[in-house]
């Protein structure tokens, strides 16, 4: 037995990056995993990773988490559902009040915000049966302010330890719990957003994809007495 048998794990972002190694350890720990992303060939090759890791089975479900109508349709593939990992996010490249693009910032806030409000919201009724967990990637820049983060960035990942709290303080009755996790600089293609791109040395010393997801498996296995309300994790470079 491991410690996710029994469990089916909808992961948000599972084409690549944190969402992709989150799968893979959810699999090797036992679930079942549902992935989602835009591309579909990206969470094909997750799946083929998440099968080889666990044998609990992979589902491909491609859906964009900014369209809430298509998260809601999604539901109805995944069949119920225990636990999320929602690592779904965006950024880009202008990131200041002189230079940032009003439709970037929405887009921005329909994926890292309104995104994961429409996934929980799309699976309340099975996270109360199954008194599952929510962990929702965020950011460093969630926990302390990071100016290079960006303003939309910034607020969105901000705002997401006001989600977390409230789903806990809401749902704890029906065994719900949420973790606000913030990671800090991670070496995956999300760095290729930054005005300024990491060079190899200074990927080298950052977190791995594998080194959070790690963290999401300890979270998605945590008692279910225990709720890991936020959890800061970063690279010793980290400034």
């Amino acid at each position: 037995m491991t410690g996710l048998d029994g469990r089916t794990v909808w992961v948000t972002g599972a084409g690549s990056g944190m969402g992709r190694a989150s799968a893979v350890a959810a699999a090797a720990a036992g679930a079942r995993v549902v992935l989602s992303g835009r591309r579909r060939e990206a969470l094909e090759e997750t799946a083929r990773l998440a099968e080889q890791a666990g044998p609990g089975g992979a589902l491909v479900v491609p859906v964009d988490v900014a369209d809430a109508a298509a998260v809601r349709a999604a539901r109805e593939q995944t069949g119920p559902v225990t636990d999320l990992v929602l690592a779904a996010g965006l950024n880009a490249k202008r990131r200041t009040w002189a230079d940032q693009q009003l439709d970037e910032v929405q887009a921005i806030v329909d994926v890292n915000l309104t995104g994961v409000l429409a996934v929980v919201d799309a699976t309340l009724p099975d996270l109360r049966t199954a008194g599952g967990q929510v962990v929702v990637v965020s950011s460093y820049s969630g926990w302390r302010f990071s100016p290079g983060a960006g303003v939309a960035y910034s607020a969105t990942k901000t705002a997401l330890a006001s989600v977390c709290q409230m789903l806990n303080a809401q749902e704890a009755a029906h065994g719900v719990r949420a973790c606000h996790l913030c990671p800090g600089d991670v070496a995956t293609d999300f760095l290729e957003l930054r005005p300024n791109v990491p060079d190899a040395d200074a990927r080298a010393v950052m977190l791995t994809p594998e080194d959070v997801a790690a963290t999401v498996a300890f979270v998605l296995q945590s008692p279910p007495h225990v709720r890991i309300d936020e959890l800061v994790i970063s690279p010793v470079s980290q400034a």
